[in-house]
């Protein structure tokens, strides 16, 4: 359970540490006792006393592993987090323990594990250890207390039971915990069909849990939500043919509701081994952050783009120029810049006010729009200036050329249509202003290979002053290589 004060990815690299802690015990990998801090205490199983040293915590290691050299299975029943500082963080465990010897009674029993995580320089280290086993004491030479166990296995069978109930009624509490969050808990089979979502689901999407329950998984999500979980599960398998464990998968979705909105959930999810290690289903929790990722958008929308024209601003251009020289390097294909400035728009200003001016460079940027591919770049540079960046042209220079001068002309043209400008004023009277407008336009192709983004740049704008001395409404055209 992560905790909303630090970051995920911290706890998600904690529940590593955790599972290769586990993995080494369950091995009896010796190199487990390097994973001790030097500051370290801890309890040990089948002793309630504290051990504050190091060393003798590692004696007590190698013997337990000296008295069960063959490896064990560990069952894990619940696992949970919990930050203490930013640099200390506590993980707690149940488990069943499975040892290579012929007694289901060891196997039965709940064991409770503690682990305190501290970050000592640039690694996370152990510095506390408690487990809780519910065992008779062991007896000298014993960590397990594998002798007694068998000489009084009706007693614990007894405890077993005694156990089996704690358990059940744990797990009722947490099943009355988990269906009153606000949170979606669910659960899958290995085909991805829903066979458990928490009631909080009807409150999000509005969907009751017998609708959702034996349906699939996908139905949750909208067709682009779909392609990216199976893109993540396409690498997911691909990591395990190498061997590689993704034990937590983070996912940000679009989730359909029942009645038809979309909203955004993140998604956490973690797949269910078998014995074996083999996917038998998946469980997660699902959060909704709709407003979050509207606060992004929004973000994004304040650092990319025009705030009055809603056009690419400066920076985004910056980016789209570089991408399309990259791409010329790869395609040999020819890109071409316009900038572009109106010829009389101060005018405008002066006599109508910037209101009617901002109604006018708004249309000029739907004109501009208009005109051109998706796969082109319409950007406002400042004041009354703009820039129109087109890529994949031919691979051929005068075929290029000619693609880039008739949509130059095909905007000339269509810029220099009158604007009928509606404004309201304080009196709450309509303003209606009739403009006539041009502009000046300086056009640069060039090629990936062979030039940079700042000499495109300042051949366009050479070749826009070109246009004014010709007598403005003009296109002129240079090579990127010239100068201003």
């Amino acid at each position: 359970m992560a905790s909303s004060a630090y970051p995920t990815d911290r706890h998600q690299h904690i529940r590593a540490l955790f599972d290769e802690y586990i993995e080494m015990y369950a091995a009896r990998d010796a190199r487990l006792t390097e994973r001790f801090s030097d500051n370290f205490s801890g309890y040990t199983g089948s002793d309630d006393f504290l051990v504050k040293d190091r060393q003798a915590w590692q004696a007590i290691t190698r013997q337990d592993f000296a008295q069960v050299p063959g490896r064990i299975r560990i069952e894990l029943l619940d696992y949970v987090a919990q930050d203490l500082s930013p640099e200390v963080v506590m993980c707690t465990a149940a488990f069943h323990i499975h040892l290579p010897v012929q007694d289901h009674v060891l196997a039965n029993e709940v064991a409770r594990l503690v682990l305190v995580f501290r970050q000592e320089g640039a690694q996370w280290q152990i510095v506390h250890s408690g487990i809780s086993i519910p065992y008779p004491a062991a007896q000298d030479g014993e960590v397990y207390p594998l002798a007694t166990l068998r000489e009084k296995n009706q007693a614990l069978e007894a405890l077993v039971a005694e156990r089996t109930r704690a358990l059940q009624a744990s797990e009722a509490l947490y099943r009355s915990l988990t269906e009153n969050t606000q949170d979606v808990l669910w659960r899958t089979d290995g085909h991805l069909m829903v066979t458990y979502i928490s009631p909080s689901d009807e409150l999000l999407r509005g969907f009751r849990a017998d609708e959702v329950v034996g349906r699939h998984v996908f139905e949750m999500f909208t067709d682009a939500g779909v392609a990216q979980v199976k893109a993540v599960m396409r690498e997911a398998q691909q990591a395990r043919a190498q061997g590689l464990r993704r034990p937590f998968v983070n996912l940000e979705l679009e989730h359909r509701c029942k009645d038809g909105r979309l909203i955004w959930g993140e998604v956490y999810s973690r797949p269910e081994l078998d014995a074996q290690g083999a996917i038998v289903g998946y469980q997660g929790i699902t959060r909704e952050i709709t407003q979050r990722k509207l606060l992004q958008d929004q973000v994004r929308q304040l650092a990319f783009f025009d705030p009055l024209t809603h056009l690419a601003n400066r920076r985004l251009l910056d980016d789209r120029i570089s991408q399309a020289l990259a791409m010329g390097k790869r395609s040999a294909c020819f890109g071409a810049l316009l900038f572009l400035d109106l010829d009389n728009f101060k005018p405008l200003n002066d006599d109508h006010g910037h209101a009617v001016g901002d109604l006018l460079l708004v249309e000029v940027a739907n004109r501009l729009t208009a005109c051109v591919r998706q796969v082109d770049t319409v950007s406002r540079f400042g004041g009354d200036e703009f820039v129109v960046l087109l890529a994949e042209l031919s691979t051929y220079p005068a075929q290029a050329t000619d693609q880039a001068r008739v949509l130059a002309d095909k905007i000339r043209h269509q810029l220099a249509r009158p604007y009928v400008l509606s404004v309201v004023q304080e009196d709450l009277t309509t303003k209606v202003v009739t403009h006539h407008c041009t502009a000046s336009i300086g056009l640069v192709v060039f090629q990936g290979a062979h030039v940079t983004q700042d000499e495109v740049l300042k051949a366009a704008d050479a070749a826009m002053y070109q246009a004014k001395e010709a007598g403005r409404n003009a296109v002129c055209f240079v090579s990127a290589n010239a100068q201003p």
